[in-house]
């Protein structure tokens, strides 16, 4: 074993592997930023110059799309409020106001730290623990992954506290909208009004594109011009006050993610949502959120990073993909004639290992890239603001045309586009309904199965310890905003009672 995790590395260290993963990485950041684009389309864009490589180089390339993929998609929403990924909306929420405030290289800067070291910590678990996390992972039956779906859309409490019913009302849009297309159980159509367009459903990249670009593009026309991004990001790596500040926030996003990435098909909005709503809990000045922290960028960030590593445990050890890229990167192992799984590490021991430390390798260059490329790479978004409008158009028109290369998804994006305008004209957060969106179908199709299996027997829920685990979990999480809600509101009457004159 170790003579094989040796030869791994050397083979990681090759220049050939080296310059392939470093250019992935570029090609990563670049595809994960633009709007329109996500990190998997720029795998499959490489994906047949692949066919033409030396395994271990084949794989070091799509490693370093991987990783650059994650990071990137931060960039066009910490500076033109548009995620470049879906992993990367919840960064909008604090990234962006960053840069309305002018510090949009602090908030970049505190984006690739946070994106370096939820890397790194997902590569140590993916190195070191692998085997436990993944017999951990192996327990999880329907039940429990129905109570993990369920934690992940409680987040939605968070951005419904304003308003409960407004928050709730966009969650049920969203579950509405996930049941159409084919039943996932039985296969027979459902409000399709047939068309056949509808059979595949909804995908959530179109309503993703439409709910987040749309109306920053219909603002920019408001306004008369395009947002531009910051010309003058100043200090861009983190000050030592700042990375105190998000040392919990790395922390909590770090661990949920390779958690998360380590389930199967769970993906990567959950974790990032519940690693903002859980750094917003344990913040001492909660309120802050939303408004442009620190603390707001990177306990997302470090979560959307630690799910490559977290979705390569299943991939490696098991040959299950985590999440539609690791699918992809199974597809290639295919092609080289590597087949993942347990008996990779015993036949092909030291091809494994420099899969393994070529994702160390991949961390390492995207943080590199990103440092010293990065007021060259966000000048594609500098464009002249009379060109970068219709750019952004074209490639959201594009990239959710490439989808699935159909006509169909570009009118749901558009659809989507104006729902997100009235959904803003009448105070309605969007959120819940991408939530809904992108885990609508998994919590549906986990809770028919436990169900089936259970033969309609709700109990099932609650003797599974780790679904009670999840529930006990969602339930503190719809509670906690209205807690914090009520202890402001007590803070401030006890100020306004101290402070009121006694009477004589």
């Amino acid at each position: 074993m170790n003579g094989d995790l040796l030869q791994g590395f050397y083979l990681a260290l090759a220049p050939t592997s080296i310059l392939a993963t470093a250019l992935g990485a570029l090609h990563g950041l670049i595809c994960g930023m633009m709007p329109g684009l996500t990190t998997s389309a720029g795998i499959i864009i490489l994906f047949p110059v692949t066919f033409i490589l030396e395994p271990t180089t084949a794989v070091a390339l799509l490693l370093g799309v991987f990783a650059g993929g994650m990071t990137g998609g931060s960039f066009a929403a910490i500076l033109i409020n548009i995620p470049g990924s879906p992993s990367a909306s919840a960064t909008t929420m604090d990234g962006f106001p960053l840069t309305q405030k002018g510090e949009a290289g602090r908030a970049l800067g505190v984006s690739i730290v946070s994106s370096f070291t939820g890397g790194l910590f997902s590569f140590f678990c993916l190195l070191l623990i692998a085997p436990q996390l993944t017999k951990v992972a192996l327990q999880f039956r329907a039940a429990d992954l129905f109570g993990l779906v369920f934690f992940g859309m409680s987040v939605i409490s968070a951005f419904a506290a304003k308003s409960l019913v407004k928050g709730l009302l966009s969650t049920f849009l969203g579950l509405m909208i996930v049941t159409v297309g084919m039943d996932p159980l039985v296969g027979t159509a459902r409000f399709t009004f047939g068309d056949v367009n509808m059979l595949a459903g909804i995908h959530f990249i179109p309503a993703l594109v439409g709910l987040f670009a749309i109306p920053e593009i219909v603002a920019n026309l408001a306004e008369g011009n395009i947002r531009s991004v910051a010309s003058r990001f100043g200090r861009v790596f983190p000050s030592w006050a700042d990375i105190k500040k998000i040392r919990l926030p790395v922390a909590i996003g770090s661990m949920v993610g390779t958690f998360v990435g380590i389930l199967p098909g769970a993906g990567g909005p959950i974790a990032v949502f519940v690693s903002y709503d859980y750094a917003q809990k344990v913040n001492k000045e909660p309120e802050q959120f939303g408004k442009g922290c620190v603390e707001g960028v990177a306990a997302p960030e470090s979560a959307n990073s630690s799910i490559a590593g977290g979705a390569l445990i299943p991939m490696m050890t098991l040959g299950i993909p985590g999440d539609p890229i690791t699918a992809i990167l199974i597809g290639a192992l295919l092609v080289h004639g590597m087949a993942p799984g347990p008996l990779l590490f015993v036949e092909q021991g030291p091809f494994a290992f420099s899969v393994l430390f070529s994702y160390f390798i991949a961390i390492c260059s995207t943080a590199t890239v990103a440092f010293l490329g990065l007021r060259v790479i966000v000048k594609l978004l500098s464009i002249p603001r009379s060109l970068l409008l219709p750019i952004i158009v074209a490639l959201c028109v594009l990239g959710t045309y490439a989808l699935r290369n159909s006509f169909f998804d570009i009118y749901v994006m558009f659809f989507f586009g104006l729902v997100a305008l009235s959904f803003k004209w009448l105070d309605i957060p969007v959120v819940p309904m991408l939530l809904a969106l992108v885990l609508g179908r998994q919590l549906e199709e986990h809770l028919r199965v436990a169900l089936a299996a259970s033969k309609g027997d709700i109990s099932i829920f609650f003797t599974s310890p780790w679904c009670l685990f999840f529930l006990c979990l969602s339930v503190i999480s719809f509670a906690w905003p209205f807690f914090l809600e009520w202890r402001v509101k007590k803070r401030a009457l006890e100020k306004a009672s101290a402070s009121a004159p006694s009477s004589p």
